[in-house]
């Protein structure tokens, strides 16, 4: 990064901060409970986050049903999560999905969610691209990123393994125009690792005795299971606001959708957040609409003790 001596002097850190003290910690502290260490405020960290850090780690893990009133690992669902390798979040909503019966859809989702992005814009191609996503989504009146990014990229996968496409696939996407955004709209490297994530998650989803099964084109279950596993990042459109604000409703934190969504300037009232990413504004990245009564049937004891909630009215 370039800066002015005057800057680099008065304003830069004399070193960078610890990446433990300024990440994410419910990952790690999962693992040490799996790992049989409850006190992790007395373990010896090389770089000690902040006790707020690790209790808001352990308030994200008792919401999701993983540790207990004793912050131990809860059973069978505890031991489930800390065995997928992903964000709790994440892993909670796969398990979620074996009960709503939409595995399959899921788990591509947590495929894609563990790399940057499919979509690489090539040289050139920038409007071509552009165009590709607003036609995905138009297919549908459910044009949430979430589902038009599987269902593609179910395509993705039929045509590589070489599996005929059905009828109900056809439904979804002109063939001629899936070759040309496999070729130039798909990042091939990128595409290559989703495919190898998605088939290592759909082993460990069976051997916890997930059933693998996809729910065809009943969406509303696909978001019910995204809901149960990212309930705090629960949001609400601020109707009074012209600028597209959002308010979280954990925090009260002010939050746009990024304007790489194809729900940017759509503005659904109620939506779920997977990553916010900071610049001039906090931004949500990877977006979907739902409703708010899924939030107190996903996780009644995060919303239903809160005051003043917003969700009842």
């Amino acid at each position: 990064m370039l800066s002015t001596e005057e800057f680099f002097v008065n304003e830069m850190w004399a070193h960078a901060i610890p990446e433990m003290q300024r990440s994410n910690l419910v990952s790690c502290v999962i693992q040490l409970k799996a790992l049989g260490i409850d006190n992790i405020l007395g373990f010896d960290w090389l770089a000690s986050p902040s006790p707020e850090a690790m209790i808001r780690a352990v308030e994200v893990l008792y919401s999701l049903g993983v540790l207990d009133d004793d912050a131990k690992l809860t059973s069978p669902l505890g031991f489930q999560v800390a065995e997928i390798p992903l964000d709790p979040m994440i892993s909670k909503m796969i398990l979620s999905s074996n009960q709503l019966r939409c595995s399959e859809e899921i788990i591509t989702i947590a495929a894609i969610l563990s790399v940057q992005s499919i979509w690489v814009s090539a040289r050139g191609a920038q409007r071509e691209l552009d165009e590709a996503k607003m036609r995905f989504a138009a297919a549908e009146i459910f044009s949430e990123k979430y589902f038009i990014e599987v269902k593609f990229f179910g395509l993705a996968l039929s045509k590589l393994l070489s599996t005929p496409l059905s009828d109900e696939d056809k439904y979804f996407i002109e063939v001629k125009f899936f070759g040309l955004a496999l070729s130039k709209l798909l990042g091939t490297p990128l595409r290559k690792k989703v495919i190898e994530i998605r088939e290592q998650l759909r082993r460990i989803a069976q051997r916890l005795g997930i059933v693998l099964k996809s729910c065809e084109r009943d969406v509303e279950v696909v978001r019910k299971a995204v809901t149960a596993g990212f309930f705090a990042n629960a949001c609400c459109l601020e109707v009074h606001n012209q600028g597209g604000m959002y308010k979280t409703i954990r925090s009260g934190q002010e939050v746009y959708i990024h304007p790489s969504s194809v729900l940017f300037r759509v503005n659904p009232k109620w939506v779920i957040y997977n990553s916010l990413v900071s610049t001039d504004r906090q931004y949500m990245r990877n977006v979907i609409s739902m409703d708010p009564s899924w939030l107190i049937e996903a996780a009644p004891h995060f919303y239903q003790q809160r005051q003043h909630n917003p969700i009842a009215s």
